[in-house]
C-alpha cells in the first residue's frame, strides 16, 4: 500500500473493507485506531487532517452519504456516554489539535478520506467491518449548540463541519489505473504504422475498398474509443452479501453451482447506482440474487414492501418466488431503499 498521505491510497478503491481499526491504520487509509480524526503534517509543517471515521459519533452527526454533519474532536475526560451514546460535559474548543487540523483542511480545500464503521448511520453502515468510502471536501465550518446540555444543564458548544462527496470523475485512480489511462490515451493519439513502424503509403486505399465493399451490401460496425473514465469501486461489498447467503437467491431460493462446486450468484442494488437514482455502493443497499431475480427488480417485475413482502408485478412463467424477502440476521436492509424502488416503478 501507498505511504499515507492526502487523498487517496494508492491501491486502495473506495468500497475496500477491513475488519479492524487496526487494519485501516496498516494500510495508511488513518493515522490512529481510536481517534475519529487523523492528522498529518502539510509541506510548511502544519497539522491537517486526512481522513476522518464515522462510527457511532456524538447525536448531533448527521450521515446523508453524499454530505455529512460532522462534529469535532475533544479530550477524552471531557466525554462521557449515556446508552452508549457520546456526550460532551463541556464545550469543544477550535484550538483542540484534532478540530484545528480538520478547520485547516478546510481552509486549504484539502479533501479527507471518510471511513464508516458498523456503528454508524443504518441506512450506510457496512457488516461489522469498516468501508473506505472515498474522498470527501470539508465545505463549512461553524460553532454550533450540542443537542444535550452538560451535565450541570448548561449549553455545549460544538466543532461542526459539512463535508460534500466528490463526483465519481474527481475521485482520483490508482496508479494502476492511471497507466490504463495514459496506454489508451497514447492508442488514440498514435498514428496508424506497420509492423515494422514505417508508415504504409504504397499499401491500396483502404478507404477506396470499405466503400466498395458497403456498395456490394456488406456493413462494418462503427468503431469507438473508450477511455477510462473514473475509478472502479471494490467489490467487498457484494462480496459481504453474498457470502452471508452462500449464493442462495433472496427471492427464489435458487442457488446455482457451477462444475467446481462453487456457487453462483449476483450483488443487486436496490437503488440503483448513478443517475439519477444515486443510490449507495453499500451493504443496506444491496441483496444476493440469482440472475433471473436481478433482472425482475432492475425492470420493475417485483417490488418488496415494507412487511418484506415480494409483490409480483410481471409473470415469469415456471418460476416461483417467495411470499416474503429472506433476510440473514447480519444483513441490515434499509426500508429507505425499498420505498425508494417501489415508488420509482409504482410511478410508471
Amino acid at each position: 500500500m501507498g505511504e499515507r498521505k492526502i487523498g487517496h491510497i494508492d491501491g486502495i478503491a473506495p468500497g475496500a473493507e477491513f475488519h479492524r481499526r487496526v487494519q485501516v491504520k496498516r494500510n495508511n487509509l488513518h493515522g490512529d485506531t481510536v481517534r475519529g480524526i487523523s492528522t498529518l503534517l502539510d509541506d510548511d509543517g502544519s497539522h491537517i487532517a486526512d481522513a476522518i471515521v464515522l462510527h457511532g459519533g456524538y447525536e448531533d452527526d448527521h450521515d446523508d452519504w453524499d454530505s455529512i454533519r460532522y462534529t469535532g474532536a475533544s479530550p477524552d475526560v471531557d466525554k462521557y456516554k449515556i446508552k452508549g451514546v457520546p456526550r460532551l460535559r463541556r464545550s469543544q474548543s477550535w484550538d483542540y489539535a484534532d478540530n484545528a487540523a480538520l478547520k485547516r483542511s478546510y481552509e486549504r480545500g484539502h479533501p479527507v478520506r471518510v471511513i464508516r464503521g458498523w456503528k454508524g448511520d443504518k441506512r450506510y453502515s457496512p457488516i461489522d467491518c469498516y468501508r473506505y468510502d472515498g474522498l470527501y471536501l470539508v465545505t463549512d465550518i461553524r460553532t454550533a449548540v450540542a443537542h444535550s446540555p452538560a451535565p450541570d444543564g448548561s449549553p455545549v458548544d460544538i466543532c461542526q463541519f459539512d463535508l460534500k462527496r466528490l463526483p465519481e470523475d474527481r475521485q482520483d485512480p490508482t496508479s494502476l489505473e492511471h497507466q490504463i489511462a495514459d496506454l489508451l490515451e497514447r492508442r488514440e493519439e498514435a498514428p496508424a504504422e506497420s509492423a515494422d513502424g514505417e508508415g504504409t503509403a504504397d499499401e491500396p486505399d483502404e478507404e477506396a475498398e470499405t466503400q466498395e465493399e458497403a456498395a456490394q451490401g456488406e456493413k462494418f460496425p462503427e468503431t469507438r474509443t473508450a477511455r477510462v473514465q473514473r475509478l472502479v469501486r471494490d467489490d467487498a461489498v457484494i462480496r459481504n452479501v453474498k457470502r452471508l447467503y452462500a449464493g442462495e437467491c433472496q427471492v427464489c431460493g435458487l442457488r446455482l453451482l457451477g462444475p467446481d462446486g462453487k456457487p453462483y450468484s449476483e450483488g443487486a442494488h436496490i437503488r440503483p447506482l448513478g443517475k439519477p437514482h444515486r443510490g449507495p455502493d453499500v451493504e443496506p443497499n444491496v441483496l444476493c440474487l440469482c440472475p433471473n431475480c436481478h433482472v425482475r427488480l432492475d425492470i420493475g417485475a417485483i417490488v418488496i414492501e415494507d412487511d418484506w413482502s415480494i409483490v409480483v408485478r410481471a409473470g415469469a412463467f415456471g418460476m416461483d418466488v417467495r411470499p416474503k424477502l429472506k433476510r440473514h440476521r447480519r444483513h441490515t436492509i434499509h426500508l429507505d431503499y425499498l420505498r425508494y424502488h417501489r415508488e420509482w416503478w409504482l410511478g410508471r
